[in-house]
């Protein structure tokens, strides 16, 4: 796969994800995950979710986490696009699409994707809700997520080629 596969976005604009999915290359698999600002979090009910980060350097590590998804599987295609500001409960956050001759790397490769971003993307959370704001700290659950993919190799189960 060559590197103008892998592409990335930052933006505040609200985004179509049929639109980008028509956007991705024919390939055997198509997989596609769209993120939504939840309505609730660890402090309660959330209205909104204030999403900041450092230009640049976000767009440098999301282009280097697509790029580590197409060194490690067989892929057509590795797309990213993540909004930032300010989000109501609802709206759509994060769309990753990925493509590749067969499901088993497209699902891995997505999966990585999303688990990658939620530990290593610069992304600063601010929650504000009916009991204010509050700074979001990374979750437990997303960084063991993010540590299972150091033991897998291409070839593994979570990464085996295959229809």
């Amino acid at each position: 796969m060559t590197q103008s596969d892998c592409r990335v976005r930052v933006q505040e604009t609200a985004f179509s994800p049929d639109q980008l999915q028509r956007s991705l290359p024919a390939a055997g698999a198509v997989v596609t995950f769209t993120g939504n600002v939840r309505d609730a979090g660890a402090g309660g009910a959330v209205d909104s979710l204030q999403l900041e980060h450092y230009a640049g350097m976000t767009e440098h590590s999301l282009q280097g986490i697509a790029e580590e998804a197409a060194a490690r599987w067989v892929l057509a295609a590795a797309h990213v696009v993540h909004r930032v500001g300010r989000l109501d409960a609802g709206e759509a956050i994060v769309w990753v699409g990925v493509c590749a001759a067969h499901r088993a790397e497209a699902f891995a490769a997505c999966e990585f994707i999303m688990d990658a971003l939620k530990t290593r993307a610069p992304f600063w959370k601010k929650e504000h809700g009916p009991q204010g704001a509050r700074w979001v700290d990374a979750r437990a659950s997303d960084v063991a997520r993010a540590q299972r993919w150091q033991l897998t190799r291409t070839g593994d189960a979570d990464g085996a080629p295959g229809g």
